[in-house]
C-alpha cells in the first residue's frame, strides 16, 4: 500500500513523532511523501493511504491538499481535542500491523464548494467543516439574504451566518448552539450568530440545493471565512455560492471507533453529570 505522511511541523511534537513513526511506516508501507509543510501538489504523486499528524486542523488542510482526489484519512491526535483524529501514537503503533491488512472501514463524508463574485478570488474553494460570514470593526449587525435553489429563504440580520457540513457540526457550528449532525447524513446547517430576531433560529436543509449568500448589508471588515484557514473580504452585493462538492472525504476508521464513542469521550455527550455521592 502506497501512504503520504502529511501533518503541521508548526504543532510542536509533529516532527519529532514522523521522525519516530517513519521506520515503523516503512516496514509495512510504501511510503511515497512527507510533507508537514503542506506545500506539495499532491496531484502530482499516487498514493492510496494517508496519514496526518496534528489535530483537526491538520486534517482539514490535508483534506484542501487533496482537493479532487481525495484518498482515506487517518489522524493521529498531537493536538488537544482531535475529534476527527481519534487515535493518539500509542494506539496507531498497535494498528499499524492491521490497517496494512486492511482490517479498517471507510466512511465517505459530504465535502462543499464554495464560489465568490470577487475578482481576486473567486473560487472554487473546496472545505470540509464549514464557511462562515463575519462582521467587521466597527461590529456592528450585517445583513444577508439566503437563497436556496434561486427560492428566497430569509434575510439574516446578524453578526454573522456558518454554513456547515455534518462533519463541521461538532466544530464551530456546535459552540454557536447548532445541533450535532451524524457525519454521514447529507444535509447541511444554516447558522445564524447572535441574531437580531430572536425567531432567526438554525436550519438544516439538503444538500442538494444550492445556496447562495448576497450581502446586503456590511461593515468594513467583514470577511468569508473557509474552514477556518482562507479569509476572503466582502463589500456590499458580494455573493457567494455554496453547494455539495463532487468528491467525498474518506474517513479510515479503525476496530472500536466510533461516531457515537468519539461523542461521548471527546465531549462528554450523553454522559451523565458527576453526581456526588448521595445516601440512599
Amino acid at each position: 500500500m502506497k501512504i503520504f505522511i502529511l501533518g503541521n511541523a508548526q504543532r510542536p511534537g509533529v516532527t519529532t513523532q514522523s521522525e519516530k513513526l517513519l521506520p515503523l511506516l516503512e516496514k509495512h508501507f510504501e511510503v511515497v511523501l512527507v510533507d508537514l509543510d503542506q506545500k506539495e501538489d499532491l496531484s502530482k504523486y499516487k498514493a492510496d493511504f494517508t496519514f496526518v499528524l496534528g489535530g483537526d486542523g491538520a486534517i482539514l488542510r490535508a483534506a484542501r491538499q487533496m482537493g479532487y482526489n481525495q484518498i482515506p484519512v487517518l489522524g493521529i491526535n498531537l493536538g488537544r481535542l482531535g475529534f476527527l483524529a481519534d487515535l493518539n501514537t500509542a494506539e496507531l503503533e498497535e494498528c499499524i500491523p492491521e490497517i496494512a491488512n486492511g482490517n479498517f472501514r471507510i466512511t465517505n463524508h459530504l465535502m462543499f464548494e464554495c464560489f465568490t463574485d470577487t475578482k481576486d478570488k473567486p473560487g472554487p474553494f473546496l472545505g470540509l467543516n464549514e464557511i462562515s460570514i463575519h462582521s467587521g470593526a466597527p461590529f456592528h449587525m450585517i445583513e444577508i439574504d439566503l437563497i436556496a435553489d434561486e427560492e428566497p429563504v430569509c434575510t439574516y440580520m446578524a453578526d454573522g451566518l456558518i454554513m456547515s457540513t455534518p462533519i463541521g457540526s461538532t466544530a464551530y457550528n456546535l459552540s454557536a448552539g447548532g445541533p450535532i449532525l451524524n457525519q454521514e447524513i447529507e444535509a447541511f446547517v444554516i447558522n445564524p450568530i447572535c441574531p437580531h430576531v430572536l425567531t432567526s433560529r438554525c436550519v438544516v436543509d439538503s444538500a442538494s440545493k444550492v445556496y447562495n449568500l448576497v450581502m446586503n448589508r456590511v461593515t468594513k471588515g467583514t470577511s468569508l471565512v473557509i474552514d477556518g484557514q482562507e479569509k476572503i473580504p466582502l463589500v456590499k452585493g458580494s455573493k457567494i455560492t455554496f453547494k455539495k462538492a463532487p468528491v467525498k472525504f474518506q474517513l479510515a476508521k479503525v476496530p472500536n471507533k466510533n461516531f457515537y464513542r468519539t461523542l461521548r469521550e471527546k465531549l462528554n455527550w450523553g454522559v451523565h453529570p458527576n453526581y456526588r455521592n448521595q445516601s440512599t
